[in-house]
């Protein structure tokens, strides 16, 4: 018997939830290595072992459940949120250095990826070693978008506001060349995915920083809280319009 699908269908239900989970992975990320102060070191060990413990169970399942699927994707952003800081901040790599090492690995696995299947299709996935090739794609993604979220912010010094206008562009770019273009779609689908991932990591900066840096200053726990609702809503929503 063939093998059931894995992943979410590519719709615009799908990229408002990606926007959801990078913020909550961002505000997430910030509550546990600024508020509760457990250092980035600890956060990512913290993250990466609730992430694997995700994995480990989608790997598992027989078929697409969306609550775990998502919860991976969740997974990924909280975890790429610490290994950016981590190594900009721990390290001392910079964001330009840690960006190139994230897209050296992002551009190894998709060949990978690609040398193996001769195409890269990221939706239906039905096979579980492709699964995993998109699981590695999407933690390096989420990585790489968040170094380039802090780049706007941090290096060329652009607000919350203006960062997240910035990537709202790119993907705006992304979404015209989908629609008038024949360029290839899993190139298409990785950039948005990259730059999803800065857009929803400026938004969470926006809802979190003080006031005096642009934010609205609601508060890790605030911002995490009400993300959580609002991507919970929408999974809630789009399950019962596909069940309809």
């Amino acid at each position: 018997m063939e093998n059931a699908n894995k992943v979410a269908k590519i719709t615009l239900a799908f990229w408002v939830m990606k926007i959801l989970a990078t913020t909550l992975g961002e505000t997430t990320g910030d509550l546990l290595s600024m508020t509760l102060n457990i250092g980035y070191l600890s956060s990512l060990l913290l993250t990466a072992a609730v992430f694997l413990v995700f994995l480990f169970f989608q790997l598992r399942a027989s078929r697409f459940r969306a609550g775990l699927f998502w919860l991976v994707i969740v997974g990924t952003t909280t975890v790429g949120t610490e290994i950016s800081d981590f190594m900009d901040r721990t390290l001392g790599l910079g964001y330009a250095i840690g960006s190139g090492l994230l897209f050296s690995g992002l551009l190894v696995i998709l060949l990978i990826w690609y040398k193996r299947e001769k195409h890269i299709i990221v939706y239906p996935i039905t096979d579980k070693s492709v699964e995993m090739l998109f699981w590695m794609a999407v933690l390096l993604s989420n990585s790489l978008g968040t170094a380039f979220g802090d780049f706007l912010s941090d290096n060329l010094g652009l607000s919350y506001m203006i960062g997240a206008l910035v990537t709202a562009g790119i993907i705006g770019v992304v979404a015209a060349l989908h629609y008038l273009t024949k360029l290839n779609e899993a190139l298409l689908f990785w950039i948005a995915f990259i730059f999803t991932r800065p857009f929803g990591a400026t938004f969470g900066d926006l809802l979190t920083k003080p006031v005096s840096k642009g934010g609205l200053d609601l508060g890790t726990v605030p911002a995490t809280l009400i993300t959580a609702v609002l991507l919970i809503t929408v999974l809630w929503v789009s399950r019962k319009r596909n069940s309809s």
